[in-house]
């Protein structure tokens, strides 16, 4: 099927309204009366509280509500485990924690106010490092965890260990025996945060009847209006959450956040109430990506050959676990420690910890950019051990057509060799390098579109040809509903400029996916797409009794309802007849995916990069970026997509960390924190492997999580290649490139 508008590089649906400044964020809405809530943090990362005196506080001039722990409802929320108090109640579990709020009419009375809070702690041990959290005497973050609602089952015994998956295969002691070679590896990864320009923010209004309504910087409103039902003791029916605009998530959009605390706030001051954190507040207190500690260890033939594999990954959840919505409340990224390879023997174990650290939740591609990292410089050491090239040993041990992945699920249409040669051959992989100290690096990976759950859209026709899309589908910024437009213009063949998209709340569906795990084009997407298709077969049988014929003798094409090529009637004339037939052309249907797909989208990245070695300056100069796509429904968001994620997993690589010095987070603002900037971006080049199999509509498949995950493996396998010495944890600085230089052997 030629498509004609799908597959086009049309502009944005949101685009100008957001370049001309006119787009409702969060921060932008303003209610009659609204007060400012900020609230006063810990100190220290683990404390019990002894006395907290707010007396001074609510005497400060346009002040209307202050609040402790003491004063709130001893409920915990969470999205699965519910772990984390609206404030701190007995004691603080690391330093940013809140432990007092209140509501004022100007955000500085508000300041005023909590410096003026008085708080007595009693200092506690704490723990920083997820390993010695696990060990035996080890300080414990929760001792009353096994109390804790959405805790999986059974409990696991280990110290401070919340959650704990396994996977296995074959066996894999006898794996090792018959292994020429095994060689063990431990990799560690940082606190990263997800970087997107509006921080956490959230206005909440409660009327005389308690009908509360929302608006946040949530991608998930239809989750906010079942948690706070669920976890405050509301009435779901009194609940309203409007879909606003979310000025960026990368996975960090999803919890609940300061909304609880908005909602007290505004139940006790009697006034709405708006709470936007700043930045130093996002480092200490959002919900970053999972610093995590990965040992591997692997047996393989002397010809290179993968025989048997152990895995254990931990992932430092920080103080609480509240931020993840996972059943077992852990990441499904543990499950790629066999990356892209067939190794018949295998055991994986996946430990989510506590720490008195900055509690950890989701990040694009949860917990697989850690572990890839692992598993593909692993890969490298093993190709360094009997002399292999790195393309060579990857080639192969490829998965083919029908194998298993750990969690059971079989593959098909694997197109990793494609996708891997693809990229080699654009790189140059195997030609001379020109100067010294420049090394490549190859990282291989693959995704499946995540989640679950339901998507709804509802499609009329006007009585002038105009097609309406209602969704509640946020906008993150990653264009869905330009998708949205493209696909219904495609099925009714009307011009993308004859289709609005238009955006409900929660009372417009009973409930909707929200955006994550790539999933939105495939389940937003299918349900605009069988909407589409189900409104063209309605209209067609208005078509047919204004043509004297039956319906199926009635093709729709170019916006011409025909019977033949004599006798065709324009969209528009037939939704003015139907309008006048008093016929409904409004649709309403929902889309649940039957199961996962077991089509993956593979990708490789090669990364070409300079190291000086005298200073440890890392140069990147070139990122090959090559990806096993389906139909592409834009391309110019479909780009957007590869180069936004791999400049991503290139700050995530080199420069971006959250530092803590004692439990205390010192990197307070961006300007520390260091996103990429342009001058830091190199050279990308995109190598697309088409094969028009996706889940999605028109065989699309997914692409936002792709270009960031295999990323900082690449650069690490380069950096190796250009000075002869491994780091072994990220970030790359040019500090520890310098110092592994000067305890290594000398660059070449």
């Amino acid at each position: 099927m030629k498509l004609k508008v799908v597959g086009r590089p049309i502009e944005r649906v949101e685009g100008p309204e957001k370049v001309a400044g006119k787009t409702l964020y969060t921060a932008d809405v303003q209610l009659p009366g609204m007060m400012w809530g900020k609230c006063l943090r810990s100190p220290h990362p683990h404390a019990r509280i002894l006395r907290v005196d707010a007396t001074k506080a609510g005497k400060v001039p346009g002040v209307a509500a202050v609040l402790t722990g003491d004063e709130l409802p001893p409920v915990r929320i969470g999205l699965r485990l519910q772990d984390i108090p609206v404030l701190a109640q007995g004691k603080v579990r690391f330093a940013g924690e809140k432990v007092a709020a209140v509501a004022a009419e100007t955000p500085d009375a508000a300041e005023e106010a909590l410096s003026l809070i008085e708080v007595d702690y009693e200092e506690l041990p704490a723990v920083m490092d997820p390993t010695k959290a696990m060990e035996p005497g080890a300080p414990l973050v929760h001792e009353e965890l096994s109390a804790y609602q959405g805790l999986p089952h059974p409990p696991v015994e280990t110290p401070n260990v919340f959650s704990l998956q396994e996977w296995s295969a074959g066996e894999l002691e006898r794996g090792f025996r018959e292994s020429d070679f095994v060689l063990e590896h431990t990799f560690r990864t940082h606190l990263a945060h997800q970087g997107y320009l509006e921080p956490h923010a959230a206005v909440v209004a409660v009327d005389g009847s308690d009908r509360v309504q929302v608006w946040a910087s949530c991608k998930a409103p239809f989750r906010v209006k079942e948690l706070l039902a669920e976890q405050l003791g509301l009435s779901r029916e009194n609940i309203r959450v409007h879909v606003i605009a979310v000025g960026g998530d990368f996975g960090g959009k999803a919890s609940l956040m300061d909304i609880p605390l908005c909602y007290f706030l505004a139940k006790a001051s009697g006034r709405p109430v708006k709470m936007v954190m700043s930045f130093a507040e996002e480092l200490t207190g959002g919900d970053p990506r999972h610093p995590s500690v990965v040992k591997l260890k692997t047996g393989f033939r002397k010809d290179g050959t993968l025989i048997a594999r152990e895995a254990h990954v931990v992932f430092d959840s920080g103080a609480y676990a509240a931020f993840k919505p996972a059943e077992i409340v852990n990441l499904g990224g543990a499950t790629y420690a066999t990356g892209v390879y067939r190794i018949p023997n295998f055991l994986i174990r996946a430990y989510g910890v506590y720490t008195n650290c900055v509690p950890c939740g989701y990040m694009r591609a949860p917990g697989q950019p850690q572990v890839v990292f692992a598993a593909e410089s692993h890969m490298d050491l093993i190709a360094q051990e009997i002399r292999m090239d790195p393309l060579e040993i990857r080639l192969k041990n490829l998965l083919r057509d029908g194998d298993a992945l750990p969690n059971g699920r079989p593959l098909e249409r694997v197109r990793c060799r494609e996708v891997l040669e693809a990229a080699a051959k654009r790189a140059g992989w195997g030609k001379p390098k020109r100067g010294k100290n420049i090394g490549r690096g190859i990282g291989v990976s693959f995704r499946h579109v995540g989640g679950s759950g339901q998507a709804n859209v509802e499609m009329s026709v006007s009585a002038d040809g105009k097609v309406t899309v209602l969704n509640t589908v946020p906008d993150t910024g990653t264009g869905t509903y330009t998708l949205i437009r493209q696909i219904a213009a495609e099925v009714l063949t009307v011009p993308p400029e004859q289709v609005q998209v238009l955006i409900g709340d929660t009372e417009t569906f009973e409930t909707d996916a929200a955006p994550g795990g790539s999933k939105i084009t495939a389940m937003t997407g299918r349900a605009v797409l069988v909407t589409a298709e189900e409104m063209r077969d309605r209209m067609a049988s208005v078509a047919a009794s204004m043509l004297g014929c039956s319906p199926n003798e009635v093709k729709l094409a170019g916006g011409l309802f025909s019977k033949s090529r004599n006798e065709s009637i324009p969209f528009a004339e037939v939704a003015r007849f139907a309008a006048r037939a008093n016929e409904g052309l409004t649709i309403r249907k929902t889309y649940k995916p039957k199961g996962r797909s077991g089509v993956a989208g593979f990708f490789a990245q090669i990364a070409e990069v300079k190291v000086e070695p005298e200073t440890g300056v890392l140069q990147i100069r070139r990122v090959v970026t090559a990806h096993d796509v389906g139909t592409i429904i834009n391309p110019t968001t479909h780009q957007g997509q590869i180069e936004g994620a791999v400049i991503q997993g290139l700050g995530y690589a080199t420069m971006e960390d959250i530092v803590v010095e004692e439990g205390r987070v010192t990197t307070l603002n961006l300007g520390d924190y260091r996103i990429p900037c342009i001058r830091d971006v190199p050279a990308i080049a995109t190598e697309l492997v088409e094969d028009p199999a996706g889940p999605g509509p028109f065989a699309a498949k997914q692409i936002g999580e792709n270009g960031i995950v295999a990323t900082a493996a690449a650069i690490a396998n380069a950096v190796s290649d250009a000075i002869g010495v491994r780091i072994f944890d990220l970030p790359l600085s040019a500090e520890k490139i310098y110092s592994a230089l000067k305890a290594g052997r000398p660059a070449a």
